[in-house]
């Protein structure tokens, strides 16, 4: 039988290209900066506490717009949305480089988070044009691939970077990339098909969106960095009553921003559930783990840093093949045995010795984390894209996202309450394990609750 994929045109091949660079790019803003934090928390002579807004502003304006761009994207031009993007990016990673003071890169980086933003919102839905239905997880693997690769890279990057250079480079690297990106997508990527989308863009919820996920994600991450508790559940409980708002004038929408319409589709509610769930069992284990290595293994820094390798490199490794097995075989099962393999992976480390240890010991404990994820992420992003009409995958994609986001987010939120209520770093780091064990399974319960047809 002939592979599907070798009907692929060269010039798509060339055209995912621009897809990826961007999406190297958003991605390595994230670890690449949070390694330099300290040196440029030095040189604006701020104190740690305040350089961390370096990172949470550029999160927190990705949240805030990932929606409402893609729904623009949706309603108009995935192709213009992500063109757009890839261009406030790089002028933004410039001027993050030429940033004279604290809040001029505070700035910088949260026009470097509506580039992001329209490059996420939109990746996806440019994805599922680019690829025929048949080798469709293919596309998303290597997308899958490209963010391990660079989750992996990163801290190594980093540290090359600033061993040579000044803290400048990091952001200065992102423009020439930029432009081969701008150039290849201008040049190759799709236009939107026979548009179905009606009606003007929808500004009202534009804003109700911004003002909700702004509320809600500013007070968790405030948690996060243990900000005034009672201040932060005002304002989280302010934020949920406006989503109460924004979520029944959704309802009354043909197209909603919000996509409660795509939550009416059980097979992309469960999917939208059981990626929240699977991006908090994964950030609790990413988070806590170092301090387990750090301060009772008694590794050191570039120890901990290689011990946690494993698991993006095998996530990497994994996602081609995962992605070629689903083409044959039901997404949602395969999904499921994904979660399956990083909840053993998780209770692995939960069993391993509380001393003496051995670095081998570790690193293929995590590798089993790693393959798992990479076994599960793919086939679930299959069935989140294919479970939506082609028009709305713009929002199906955002909102793909945004559940990474919550995820990632609840994840870290949930470490900084367990560390702060149990005494002694081995025993937080076996809770935090233990509710990664528990969301993880809950993942894989509602993933294997889904059919597919074939």
């Amino acid at each position: 039988m002939k592979d599907p994929a070798i009907k692929f045109s060269i010039h798509k091949y060339v055209a995912i290209t621009s897809i990826l660079i961007v999406l190297v790019m958003t991605v390595l803003d994230v670890t690449v900066v949070n390694v330099a934090l300290p040196v440029i928390a030095s040189k604006f002579g701020v104190t740690s506490s305040s350089a961390v807004w370096i990172i949470t502003i550029y999160q927190l304006v990705i949240t805030m717009l990932l929606l409402p761009l893609s729904s623009f994207g949706d309603r108009y031009s995935y192709r213009k949305c992500f063109l757009s993007g890839v261009v406030i990016f790089t002028l933004a990673s410039a001027l993050c480089a030429l940033s004279q003071s604290f809040t001029m890169i505070l700035v910088s980086r949260a026009l470097q988070g509506i580039g992001a933003a329209s490059v996420m919102g939109v990746n996806i839905a440019l994805t599922r044009l680019i690829y025929p239905r048949e080798v469709l997880g293919r596309g998303l693997a290597l997308n899958a691939m490209v963010i391990a690769i660079a989750t992996a890279s990163g801290p190594t990057l980093a540290g090359g970077i600033l061993s040579i250079a000044s803290w400048h480079w990091l952001f200065l690297i992102n423009v020439p990339f930029g432009i081969i990106a701008f150039i290849i997508g201008k040049r190759l990527l799709p236009h939107n098909p026979d548009k179905k989308v009606t009606g003007k863009y929808d500004w009202i919820s534009a804003v109700e969106n911004v003002i909700v996920f702004g509320i809600i994600f500013f007070a968790i991450g405030n948690f996060a960095r243990k900000g005034d508790v009672l201040t932060n559940s005002a304002l989280i409980v302010v934020g949920l009553v406006l989503a109460v708002f924004y979520i029944r004038r959704q309802l009354h929408r043909e197209s909603p921003m919000l996509p409660v319409d795509l939550f009416g589709i059980r097979l992309y509610s469960l999917s939208i559930s059981t990626s929240v769930c699977s991006f908090i069992a994964q950030n609790i284990a990413m988070i806590a783990l170092p301090f387990l290595f750090l301060n009772n293994y008694g590794f050191s820094e570039i120890t901990t840093g290689l011990l946690m390798t494993p698991w993006p490199l095998a996530t990497m490794i994994v996602s081609p093949f995962a992605a070629r097995f689903v083409e044959r075989h039901n997404p949602g099962v395969t999904a499921a045995c994904g979660m399956g393999i990083y909840a053993t992976g998780v209770l692995l480390l939960m069993l391993a010795p509380a001393s003496g240890i051995s670095e081998l010991d570790i690193a293929w404990r995590m590798a089993v984390c790693g393959l798992g994820f990479g076994l599960f992420q793919t086939p679930n992003n299959i069935v989140m894209v294919l479970a939506t009409p082609v028009q709305r995958t713009g929002g199906a994609g955002g909102m793909q996202s945004t559940a990474r986001l919550v995820g990632q987010t609840l994840g870290a939120t949930i470490v900084t309450i367990v560390f702060a209520i149990s005494s002694g770093t081995a025993r937080s780091v076996h809770v935090c394990l233990c509710l990664a064990l528990i969301f993880a399974l809950t993942a894989g319960v509602f993933s294997i609750s889904r059919r597919i047809k074939k």
